[in-house]
């Protein structure tokens, strides 16, 4: 992560922003100090996309052997 002074960050805007749309993180400094952290803006995901990326996940959580109920009741975890 690159960081500029506040002075800095205000002389060339355009500049900064445009490095973080291109993926840089960017730290605005003031005094020495961390003040505020720049970061590419997230693309926006319809419903249908987030539900298809937890799909995902449950298709690689699923158990690669039949399991029962009684076998859950058993274990203690149904």
């Amino acid at each position: 992560m690159r960081t500029l002074g506040l002075f800095e960050a205000k002389q060339k805007p355009s500049e900064i922003v445009e490095r973080a749309s291109e993926g840089e993180r960017i730290g605005i400094t003031r005094r020495g100090k961390l003040a505020a952290l720049l970061i590419p803006a997230r693309p926006d995901k319809d419903i249908q996309q987030i539900f298809q990326e937890i799909e995902k996940v449950r298709q690689r959580a699923r158990y690669k052997k039949k399991i029962s109920t009684r076998d859950l009741i058993d274990e203690g975890r149904a």
